[in-house]
Order: C-alpha cells, then structure tokens, then sequence
C-alpha cells in the first residue's frame, strides 16, 4: 500500500512538471538596476543574475520624453561608457541562449503625465514606437516591457484609457516587422485596472500581461496586512475580499484577458510595520507606521527577502496566515507580510491550475541571490521547480 502511494504521489508529481513545461510556463525576472549601488551584500550587479532561471529578463528602468523619445535615465550605470549594464545584462544571454534580455520603461517615479502625453498624440505615438526599435536594435534587446503606472491615474486623464490601446497597437505593430517582444505591467487589483484598463483590448495587443499582485497592503494602512495573500480573509468584507492574488487574476480572466499572456507576480520583498502594541502581532493589528529600514534596500516599510531571511535567522518569530496562504514575521514592535519559498510554490501551483502563462518575479535582486541564508535565489529556484520542473544549473555569468 505504501509502495502505491508513493508511486501515485510521484505520477502526480511528474504530471504537474510535464505539464508546465508542455504548457511553455514562462518565468519573467526583473532586475532593478538600481540595485548596482546597494550597500555591502546587497549589491547586485548583472553578473550576479542567473538567467538560466529566466526565460525573459527584463532590465528597470527607462523613461520617456514629452518628445516621444526613450530616455536613458541613469548614463553612468547603463551606457558602455560608463558601467555598461545594458551590455553587461543582454550578454547574460551568452550563457542561456533561449533567456530572452527585455527592458522596460517607466515605473512608479515616472508617474503617468508625459505618457498620457504622448499616448494623446497619433504622430508622437509613430514617433515614440520607431524610437522604441531602434532603441531596441541599438542596445541589442529582445523586447520591450511598458510599465506606465497607470492610465487615467497619477497625472494621466480619462482619455488615457483607449489611447493606452492605440499606443500598445502602434509598438506591435511596429515590434512585427522585427520579432521583438511586446510585454505590459499592469496594477491587478480591480478597483486599480477597472480605472485603467480596457483588459481584453490590452490582451488583444500585447504577448504578456505582467501582472502586479502585490502591495495589497502596506504602511499606508493603520492595521498589519500581508504583502500579497493568495486569498482573502474570511473576515474580510466589501472591497477588501477583493485586495489578494485570486480576486485580480479571476477580474482580469472575466473581463477578457487570455489565460495564457497573464503572468503571476510574486514579490521577493515584504512590506513591513512598526507595531502600535508589540503583544498586538497578528494579521490586522494596530500599526503605528511603516517598519524600519532593511541594511540594503534602506527603505521604511519594506524589506528584501535576503533581508528577511536574515532576520528569520537572528530568532524573528514566523506565524503563516491560513487563509491567506503566506507567511508573517514580527519581532518586538517590527512586523512584516512576505512570501516564501512554501507560499511561492503554491502561487506557481495556482498558476499551473488556472493555465496561466507563467510567473514573474519583482523583482530578483531582493530573493537571497548571494545565498546568504542557504541557497541561492531560493525564491526563484521554487519557480523554476514548479512551472518547468527544474531548477536549471547556474552558469557562469557573463561580464
């Protein structure tokens, strides 16, 4: 009997890996250039990316002009007269041939202004979309992923919500005649996107829907709340049973947008509080801020997973949310909500069970990618175990 059963665990097993690699399950890894400038273990350069692990990487960020033209925002990091990361990042392909090397434009510091600006424009959108492939043919990338943090939001108006559709139609129009690959991030939560988004004419227009499942909770509110939780609270009510990962994706596959270009975000970073009552440390307790900054990412109210998992190391105590399906750890009066690699495997699982295209991670440099805890990138390892049935070996990196 036992001999039956390990047998049909391990069929049940193999089913699930073939099936993500018959399903081509793509893993999206974006890499914050930023991160070159970190301090101590926390610096992360190219040449510290596997991207065996990655079927595309995708290198943040770039900007746009008022002119339409693709602005490079850091020269010394990225420019081969300076650092050279662009190059230092597309050569990883040397490495992993089929790893596609993306770039993307804008995030949350670029705002929406100047994009609803040239999105509004016929001729700056032909402008912007030929300067985006010569960019891209310059600078020797596979694709380009447009991350505008959002349409009708920050700066933008309402307008912004079609001429986003036509902006997408003109870059793929203008990517065919080349092979380049067009991707979008996208807010996930409905009562962002429903703002924002014609999601099946998105879906239409684009090869991948990144979608950013994350931050449903953070400092900005007055209780704890977990970073992204699979689910919602049983005790949650009215928009709130709408702030987790299942809500967006069903939201998003509703109204239109194809299984297999929506791809699953995971966040390699926690968001974290300071406790109003240390004896108060469960999901929604009183918070009386954000938490204290990490050593590397030196930001209040988050912290990297290769933070973390030093503090989980130095005897913070864990608790996971049942329902939620991720974990939380607290300490005196630090909180913080996070994913690990147990709640990472079960968001891969669900990515395999709705055939979704796969799952992107924001973003790699913050998963332990020196393997300070254990081993390296323990976050995007698990993906890699789920969705393609392995853990690729790691190469040795090109500079």
């Amino acid at each position: 009997m036992k001999q039956m059963l390990k047998t049909v665990l391990l069929a049940v097993f193999l089913a699930g890996a073939i099936t993500g690699i018959a399903a081509d399950k793509k893993v999206f890894c974006y890499y914050g250039s930023w991160a070159a400038y970190r301090p101590g273990l926390g610096a992360c350069e190219p040449s510290h990316i596997n991207p065996a692990l990655c079927t595309h990487m995708i290198y943040t960020f770039v900007g746009i002009t008022t002119n339409g033209d693709v602005q490079v925002l850091d020269s010394w990091l990225d420019l081969p007269n300076g650092r050279d990361g662009f190059g230092k990042f597309t050569r990883l392909r040397q490495s992993s041939p089929g790893t596609k090397a993306m770039i993307a434009i804008g995030g949350w510091n670029e705002g929406s202004a100047k994009y609803s600006q040239v999105a509004a424009n016929p001729q700056l959108r032909a402008r912007f979309a030929q300067n985006v492939v010569n960019f891209l043919r310059t600078y020797n990338f596979d694709g380009f992923d447009v991350d505008w943090e959002y349409p009708n939001q920050r700066g933008g108006n309402p307008s912004d919500k079609l001429n986003f559709i036509l902006l997408l139609k003109e870059l793929k129009e203008a990517f065919n005649k080349h092979g380049y690959i067009l991707s979008v991030a996208v807010g996930a939560a409905e009562s962002l996107a429903s703002k924002s988004y014609h999601i099946a004419n998105v879906s239409q227009n684009v090869d991948f829907i990144n979608l950013m499942t994350y931050d449903y909770h953070g400092s900005w509110d007055s209780v704890t709340g977990t970073n992204a939780p699979l689910y919602a609270l049983s005790s949650e009510q009215g928009n709130q049973i709408m702030s987790n990962v299942n809500a967006s994706v069903q939201y998003w596959l509703s109204e239109g947008a194809s299984a297999d270009k929506l791809i699953l975000g995971v966040p390699s970073y926690g968001r974290s509080f300071t406790l109003a009552n240390p004896g108060n440390n469960g999901v929604g307790a009183p918070a009386s801020g954000p938490g204290n900054s990490g050593p590397y990412t030196q930001a209040t109210g988050m912290l990297g997973y290769n933070e973390i998992c030093e503090k989980l190391r130095q005897g913070w105590t864990v608790r996971r949310e049942e329902q939620q399906r991720v974990p939380y750890a607290f300490s005196g009066n630090q909180w913080v909500g996070y994913d690990d690699p147990t709640s990472i495997a079960e968001k891969a699982n669900y990515v395999l069970s709705n055939g979704l295209g796969g799952v992107m991670m924001w973003s790699i440099e913050t998963d332990d990618f020196r393997g300070t805890c254990g081993d390296k990138y323990p976050l995007l390892s698990t993906i890699n175990k789920i969705l393609r049935g392995n853990v690729p070996n790691q190469s040795s990196p090109q500079t």
